[in-house]
């Protein structure tokens, strides 16, 4: 189905088509409809699926045919995990709301409050915003809720694991009982599911991370390795391939500053992106990063959240995500809107049960390649495709 048949006026057509969109993606064409006709939702939707225009289109639609008429206002409210997310978003509303009057901005901590404060005196349509910095600004009577017609809460997983949830549901608890609800997570947990249950009255569902965990134009592979010898590897990957840009993914913000280090000493430089810098910087790092200034990125699971480079050729997991669905996440940024792209893990004897654990979730064994020179002294075992974790074994057993 085209985007003219999803219900959304000349503007927003209009702006989807400057900005080069085809046709809907599986998520915008089942989630559209549903939130125009005023459904709440229950999303699971992996990153590079389109989600945020799912949500920020029918939006911007419903709340085009009126403004913000009080002041310290807002109509919508974004929920997200990160600062650098809420910027993704706002831009989104700028790039989709570009012929329409309504009025956005972006909230979060790491700022001062004052520009925030003036921003919302005269009422704002849409607020995207981090849930700790939003609280703030309620408690100090910068922004009041009572005219909220729409809330959304943007990769719910991952605000739960940064540990939102108290934040979440007092915002939950001011907002009208009658404001549209809507929940986009990468996964649906037992907790995302129970903060469904008790923020989200009668949703309806959508659910295509299963179907895109293995994206036919994203080309994954692994290279089995000795963890003592992994940034030498990455060295060696990075030299000999032709990659424009890499993003690398690193699970501790200590192992970033460190591998950019190691990678400094062998004549390629790379940038630190992690919650541990700045805002200011972090903002830097990214806007160099889309330009192409920068050439590698070693981030942090967590403070990637919000990174979105189109065209991005290649992700490299330094270290293996936990859990698996993550994997799922961090490959989504590369290979968007059907683009060829390319997924590398580095995997040594010890991530052997959380390889396990992702092919179990894509559903068939990842190529392995062993790079000569790099061979492991450890060999990583033969992988286990229906692998179940000793946690949910026992619970089965139960």
């Amino acid at each position: 189905m085209p985007f003219t048949k999803l219900g959304l006026s000349a503007p927003l057509l209009n702006a989807i088509e400057k900005v080069g969109y085809d046709k809907p993606t599986t998520i915008q064409n089942k989630a559209i409809p549903l939130i125009l006709n005023g459904d709440n939702l229950l999303a699971a939707a992996q990153t590079g699926t389109g989600k945020t225009a799912s949500f920020v289109l029918p939006i911007l639609e419903k709340l085009s045919r009126a403004e913000t008429q009080r002041k310290k206002r807002a109509r919508a409210l974004i929920l997200t995990p990160t600062r650098e997310l809420a910027q993704q978003v706002h831009q989104s509303i700028e790039t989709y709301g570009q012929e329409l009057s309504l009025k956005s901005m972006a909230m979060y901590g790491g700022v001062d409050y004052a520009p925030q404060k003036q921003a919302l005196i005269d009422g704002i349509d849409i607020v995207v915003a981090t849930p700790g910095r939003l609280l703030d600004l309620y408690g100090q009577h910068a922004i009041h809720f009572d005219e909220v017609e729409c809330l959304v809460l943007d990769e719910a997983d991952k605000m739960l694991d940064m540990g939102f949830i108290e934040a979440i549901n007092k915002i939950i608890a001011r907002v009208p009982e009658d404001a549209q609800t809507l929940l986009f997570s990468a996964t649906l947990s037992n907790p995302v599911r129970e903060l469904a249950r008790s923020a989200i009255d009668n949703p309806s569902e959508i659910s295509i991370a299963k179907h895109s965990a293995s994206k036919g134009n994203i080309k994954q592979w692994i290279v089995t390795v000795d963890k003592d010898i992994k940034s030498s590897l990455l060295s060696h990957l990075l030299t000999e391939n032709s990659w424009s840009q890499a993003l690398i993914f690193i699970e501790t913000k200590h192992g970033a500053a460190k591998l950019v280090s190691q990678l400094e000493k062998r004549g390629i430089q790379a940038e630190a992106f992690h919650s541990g810098r700045n805002q200011k910087v972090r903002q830097q790092l990214i806007e160099d990063f889309k330009a192409g200034n920068i050439q590698y990125l070693v981030s942090t699971g967590v403070a990637a959240r919000g990174i979105d480079i189109e065209n991005l050729p290649v992700v490299i997991n330094y270290d293996l995500p936990f859990p698996a669905d993550e994997y799922v996440h961090r490959i989504g940024r590369t290979g968007r809107a059907e683009a060829a792209g390319e997924a590398v893990s580095l995997v040594s004897k010890d991530n052997f049960k959380n390889l396990c654990m992702i092919e179990s979730r894509l559903g068939h064994l990842l190529e392995r390649v062993e790079i000569e020179g790099f061979e492991p002294r450890k060999p990583v075992p033969i992988s286990i495709l229906n692998y179940v974790p000793k946690h949910k074994r026992n619970s089965e057993e139960r």
